[in-house]
């Protein structure tokens, strides 16, 4: 392990539930399961789009909860995924979250999504990604890690994001920096780079005007940001 970096390899563990990123994920999707029961009081039925995120990521919640507020959750990822056989609450779809047109307006209860914004490209991606969170629900879940964390969570490399560019590009062509490999060139350090842009509490609000913004702190510094849209009093549905 090298002197900036931590974790080399570091894949979440989300198959065990008592692992300390699913004990963190389960704690944070507690505003994401009231929203859920909300909507299944009302309904009967909770329909999900999952942006950007895969079925091994719903191992933090019980498949009995799931079954409580009969929960159906289709997944929508640029990477084709196979989903086991005994995923009959879910469903996939191959596609981009910035274009979702083949969804009528208001398709789903609530859209839901765990730090993708960051990766969807340049700023006017991550507005267009927003807008299809807004089109597709009345009601969303979304988190993004925090620019202000000192430890980027993608390289996992303390103080890396508030680097100059150029030292980035240097030390990504220099060093393999937690789940990065080294690059070969300045094309693919400005690819792993610009492929995680960390957002502040500003930009998530602004992409998210109608949001409650919550922070979710580590030590007591804030690490990701959620932003909430659920209407006051009533289900999220308006279906």
């Amino acid at each position: 392990m090298s002197f900036f970096t931590f974790g080399r390899n570091s894949v979440p563990d989300y198959t065990n539930r008592r692992s300390l990123p699913a004990r963190l994920r389960a704690r944070r999707i507690a505003p994401m399961l009231q929203m859920m029961r909300k909507v299944h009081q009302q309904h009967g039925t909770v329909q999900i789009l999952d942006v950007g995120g895969t079925f091994t990521y719903w191992n933090i919640i019980e498949p009995s909860a799931l079954d409580t507020v009969n929960a159906h959750i289709t997944i929508v990822n640029p990477v084709r995924l196979e989903l086991p056989h005994n995923a009959e609450r879910f469903s996939f779809l191959t596609g981009d979250g910035c274009n979702m047109k083949i969804f009528n307006d208001l398709h789903f209860d609530i859209v839901h999504s765990n730090s993708v914004i960051e990766h969807v490209g340049h700023w006017r991606r991550m507005v267009e990604f927003s807008a299809e969170v807004r089109r597709l629900a009345p009601c969303h879940f979304i988190q993004t890690p925090a620019f202000s964390f000192p430890l980027e969570p993608h390289c996992m490399t303390p103080f890396f994001h508030w680097l100059p560019l150029p030292w980035r590009i240097s030390l990504v062509m220099s060093l393999h920096l937690g789940n990065w490999p080294k690059a070969n060139s300045i094309y693919e350090a400005m690819c792993l780079i610009e492929g995680a842009q960390l957002l502040t509490k500003r930009m998530l609000a602004c992409l998210f005007p109608d949001s409650v913004l919550i922070t979710e702190r580590f030590a007591g510094l804030p690490k990701s940001y959620i932003a909430i849209r659920e209407p006051p009093n009533e289900s999220c549905s308006t279906k």
